[in-house]
């Protein structure tokens, strides 16, 4: 832990405003004095790129690469046609890697160091800079670079509205903070080792987390195919890929369960909702103030509290939400709405039927498209698909199981969550706080 890390004996005046004091012994020289930039790829067209590897084909670093990670992954390499003798920039081992356009501010100048020996070529997007100074451990010299206060430089000089951009002059102008060589190997092998430990414990954290998602499906899943009392009798279903159901359910078409709402929206001025897949049925101005939206409303669905909504272009997604919001709203055209009108006292059972694995396979058989993210599901197709029907009382006591149990779960993936954001905010303060020079380690 930082706790147990010391200061340094003395500190004088870095004269760098967001830099403050430094260690007596510690100098700041300019990017520019310590190597050089060099481009990307050029004159290149869609053509000459591939994610997998072909004829003349050279590997690349794409964007990503760079965006996800410290350190480069060579398992993420793409490809690009490269001619003999083409006169291309081929990154060195120990370069660093700029990324100057992003979509925001907060990523704008993430680096990441390139530890291998391939081949390989660089993103047109990105810059690379080559260590020429014998003096520079290039690996701290990238650590330094994550840091807060070079992190909050980069986002102050990107410039940029739908995409933002940083000029290749205020990376050379940057003030590098020097430690004594040997004192970079030994910060950078430190940081290297304990943030490899608390990626590790993050991961672990992941993992978990995956774990309780599946835990959730799988309970919902057997709820509402299989129902609470684990000792009941059971029936052939009727329907192959159904197998079995409790033996006092029905089994019934869609179609006589749900109706479609067809009313539309005459001045288009109720409220707009929209279909997250996170979050369900939700008001679209809450989370997309500024999204492009149709000029009119005019013609819209409406959706009344209680009714099932469908993105019908979504069907491989099983993105269905029911309406718990109290104010009548509008949905796109696109969409398909409907109420229930026969042994379903909660179309909330429908919903979490339709998200189970078995049912969004058969919705992907049953809709018309060709390739995925363009097909969609028609309501005569929905309405053909036969579904296990509870009795009422107990479809409300497998909603108020699904509703306790998942509180539990939820609970335990947001600790799990806030646990991996100390984890990450301990990376932080720990990476800004020895490349800067703040402690120092034994």
């Amino acid at each position: 832990m930082m706790s147990k890390l010391e200061k340094y004996p003395k500190y004088k005046d870095s004269r760098v405003e967001w830099l403050g004091e430094i260690p007596e012994k510690w100098e700041l020289r300019k990017l520019k004095f310590l190597g050089r930039i060099y481009a990307g790829l050029t004159d290149k067209k869609g053509n000459d790129f591939s994610k997998i590897k072909e004829k003349d084909f050279k590997p690349f670093i794409p964007f990503t690469n760079i965006f996800n990670n410290v350190l480069i992954n060579e398992n993420e390499f793409q490809y690009v046609s490269i001619i003999e003798n083409e006169d291309q920039n081929i990154v060195q081992k120990g370069d660093i890697l700029f990324l100057m356009s992003s979509e925001t501010l907060e990523d704008i100048g993430k680096t990441a160091l390139y530890a291998g020996k391939t081949e390989v070529f660089l993103n047109s997007f990105c810059k690379g800079f080559n260590v020429e100074q014998d003096q520079i451990d290039s690996n701290y010299l990238n650590w330094l670079l994550q840091s807060n206060g070079y992190r909050t430089y980069f986002s102050i000089v990107g410039r940029g509205f739908t995409r933002v951009n940083i000029k290749q002059d205020y990376i050379n102008s940057l003030f590098s903070l020097l430690p004594p060589k040997q004192e970079q190997t030994k910060i950078a092998n430190y940081l290297d080792k304990k943030t490899a430990q608390i990626d590790k414990a993050i991961s672990l954290k992941e993992q978990m987390i995956e774990r309780l998602k599946e835990r959730r499906q799988i309970l919902i899943n057997n709820a509402v195919t299989k129902g609470l009392d684990k000792t009941v009798k059971m029936k052939d279903s009727g329907v192959e890929w159904l197998e079995e159901v409790p033996a006092h359910w029905e089994v019934k078409a869609i179609k006589y369960l749900l109706e479609e709402r067809n009313e539309r929206s005459e001045t288009g001025e109720e409220t707009l909702f929209m279909m997250s897949q996170r979050y369900g049925l939700v008001v679209r101005a809450n989370y997309h103030d500024k999204a492009v939206v149709a000029q009119s409303s005019v013609g819209n669905k409406k959706v009344y509290k209680n009714d099932l909504v469908f993105n019908k272009l979504k069907a491989h997604l099983g993105v269905f939400s029911k309406s718990n919001i109290e104010d009548v709203g509008i949905v796109s055209p696109d969409y398909a709405v409907y109420f229930s009108i026969d042994n379903i006292t909660d179309v909330k059972y429908l919903e979490l039927l339709f998200k189970n694995p078995i049912y969004i396979s058969h919705f992907i058989r049953k809709a018309t498209g060709i390739v995925e993210g363009l097909i969609r599901l028609y309501t005569d197709d929905l309405f053909s698909l036969k579904v296990p029907v509870p009795p009422e009382l107990e479809q409300k006591k497998i909603l108020e199981y699904i509703d306790k149990s998942s509180i539990k779960i939820d609970k335990a993936i947001s600790l799990q969550h806030k646990q991996i954001e100390k984890l990450n905010e301990y990376k932080a303060t720990l990476t800004d706080s020895v490349v800067t020079g703040k402690v120092r380690i034994a």
